[in-house]
């Protein structure tokens, strides 16, 4: 900095935050700080309007470096190169082989192979599955959710016999039989064996180090409407769940700990998840480390001299693999999960996560298309090669906002931790159901606010696109909650929710009926008050085409009986009066006598004349208030929607 700059930043002085303040209270005339400026998050987190250097003030974490422990700024001492993974459901062996061969050249660096339906895998089947990949340069995941001990034996074996460095391998199995109990209501076994098994496929992969063995599928939580804090807090339970069980078993921290990969969902609230990942590896370090492990690093471990000097701080890395999340996703407009899911990439990259899928857009209502996966995975490659975000090792570093959403969600998730470990850790808390209703309530919570549109997405609850008609025939499942829970299940499981899905469902019920009758038309009869009807037709709009419903704006009519005629000639299944307040008391009376009953009749707004218009015999008004879902859902029923 040249002497001329100093000088023209010492006049500028520093301005205090009681001065911030000052001038803020002043801006907002009278009106509630809180609730004009703080935002209350799901997760119970005051957001402020601005942050300044002094809300940094005894954060401990701040002043590491990356690489150093608890690891919230990344594992790494320099850069963030995360891995592309694109995952690839394995239905053919060979055809499986043939598409992950061709998308590594296409900027994929990782792959996982997902089995549907459990099946032993022999050596001669990996031998056809990995034909050509090198596994020294790939990472390899395996997923299924069962027969994995067989799967680990095979892997070994295949390893072994085409002489891979044990030291270059990288890759995961996702073993996780406390998934498996959440999501099914029990174990494949029983609990007891499931940690046996949990002991056994680790041991038989002791040679190969970088094969994480163990997973923790946090996503779970993540789809199935939780918030970012209990996706953290039960995350971390299962954790240490594996931790405790398996030393009780025998094997040594450093051995299981190195083990375990987390498996997060990455979900729209762009700085809360950045803030997620970086929270996750500072109380996952703080719990391993509680633990007491031994160094077991290896001659050529990287880590600092006084890494491993009383307790082994490598251990205490977490391992992070992130996929986008299923919650937010729709199926109407659906190039829209395009912008949503490249957001949701970029929190993961800014987080520091190890490896990401990134969901093709058309994933939730088909099998994707080579278009979408190429799309998915280029989205990652801009933010590498255009933006080059693998080029710093925590570009969220210093933030003032997001250093002290690390240490918010931290502080959430740590005392839901706690309460989870003060019921026995988590699988007795899932057996009391304390889990389920936890993550129930938050996603009824968060469904209700897709449906007030206190949460918007774009396409279904806000800006529909009007003339977007579904004719293809689709299964019912799409609107429905994915339940994979058995029939000799001994608990209640968690159910995977997509936020859009009960609108979507009411609009697709529309276009059914439109295929084999006529689409609802709902006219605007704005009157009066320029400003107030032009603005409350846009809003009915709006609001009526979320349900599927063809709507006809005006620019105005002189009269009643000028709009009441336009109307009728339009053959309206509705007409919504758009006045203003004051002029409502003349105009929607008139209109409500002169229809007869033609056309269902609803007044946009809440005007304060309310209760004399309904003494008036008028029924339906809509406003900003109005819950979406359920008052469509009644007009869906007035007009014989199924």
């Amino acid at each position: 900095m040249n002497e001329k700059d100093i000088k023209l930043f010492s006049e500028f002085p520093p301005v205090t935050t009681e001065s911030w303040e000052a001038q803020i209270s002043a801006d907002l005339k009278g009106k509630d700080y809180d609730k004009t400026l703080v935002w209350r998050t799901n997760e119970g987190i005051n957001v402020r309007p601005y942050y300044r250097d002094e809300n940094l003030s005894g954060l401990g974490f701040v002043g590491t470096l990356p690489g150093q422990f608890p690891f919230v700024r990344g594992n790494h001492k320099a850069g963030n190169n995360w891995l592309i993974r694109q995952d690839i459901e394995v239905v053919n062996i060979n055809d499986a082989n043939q598409k992950a061969l061709n998308i590594l050249t296409k900027g994929a660096a990782s792959i996982g192979f997902i089995f549907k339906n459990c099946q032993e895998l022999s050596v001669d089947d990996l031998k056809q599955l990995l034909r050509g990949i090198c596994l020294e340069k790939t990472e390899v995941n395996f997923a299924m959710t069962c027969k994995n001990m067989p799967l680990v034996k095979s892997l070994v074996a295949f390893l072994k016999d085409q002489k891979a460095n044990p030291d270059e391998v990288t890759g995961s199995v996702n073993f996780d039989p406390i998934g498996v109990f959440t999501l099914k209501g029990k174990f494949c076994s029983n609990e007891t064996e499931a940690f046996i098994r949990s002991k056994e496929v680790i041991e038989s992969a002791a040679e190969y180090p970088g094969i994480q063995l163990i997973g923790v599928n946090g996503k779970n939580f993540n789809n199935a409407g939780a918030s970012i804090v209990q996706e953290l807090g039960f995350s971390l339970a299962i954790g240490a769940e594996y931790l405790t069980r398996l030393t009780d078993n025998g094997l040594s921290v450093g051995s299981v700990a190195s083990r375990i990969r987390f498996n997060f969902g990455i979900g729209g609230n762009y700085f809360m998840e950045i803030a997620k990942l970086r929270a996750a590896r500072m109380l996952w370090a703080n719990i391993v480390k509680a633990y007491n492990p031994e160094c077991e690093c290896n001659a050529d471990c990287e880590c600092d001299e006084k890494c491993c000097e009383e307790v082994s701080n490598c251990a205490c890395k977490m391992n992070i693999h992130s996929e986008t999340s299923l919650w937010n996703k729709t199926i109407y407009d659906p190039y829209v999960n395009l912008l949503r899911t490249e957001t949701e990439a970029m929190s993961a990259a800014l987080g520091g996560t190890g490896s990401l899928t990134t969901l093709p857009f058309d994933s939730i209502y088909e099998q994707p298309t080579e278009f979408a996966e190429r799309i998915a995975r280029n989205q990652q490659t801009v933010l590498k090669e255009e933006a080059h975000f693998d080029k710093i090792a925590d570009p969220a570093a210093g933030s003032y906002y997001i250093e002290t959403l690390t240490a918010s969600i931290a502080d959430q998730a740590w005392k839901l931790f706690l309460e989870v470990q003060e019921k026995g850790g988590f699988i007795a808390a899932f057996r009391q159901g304390y889990v389920q209703t936890q993550v129930n309530e938050m996603a009824a919570k968060r469904i209700k606010a897709v449906a007030t549109r206190r949460d918007n997405l774009l396409g279904v609850n806000q800006f529909p696109n009007y003339n977007e008609l579904i004719t293809d025939n689709l299964s019912s499942r799409l609107f429905e909650a994915v339940d994979q829970t058995d029939k000799d299940a001994e608990v209640e499981t968690l159910k995977f929710y997509r936020s859009a899905s009960q609108i979507e469902a009411l609009r697709y019920a529309t276009d059914s009926f439109a295929a084999k009758n006529k689409r609802p038309k709902v006219f605007m009869l704005t009157i009066g008050s320029v400003v107030f009807s032009k603005a409350r037709a846009q809003f009915a709009c709006n609001f009526f085409a979320v349900a599927g419903y063809e709507v006809v704006d005006n620019n105005g009519f002189e009269t009643v009986e000028e709009g009441v005629k336009a109307a009728l000639e339009a053959k309206a299944d509705i007409v919504v009066i758009c006045s203003s307040d004051e002029e409502y008391t003349q105009y929607a009376p008139e209109t409500f006598i002169q229809l007869k009953g033609a056309a269902i009749f609803v007044v946009a707004g809440a005007p304060a004349c309310t209760e004399e218009l309904k003494a008036a015999g008028i029924e339906n008004f809509i406003s900003v208030k109005s819950n979406l879902l359920e008052t469509l859902t009644v007009y869906n029923q007035k007009l014989g929607i199924k």
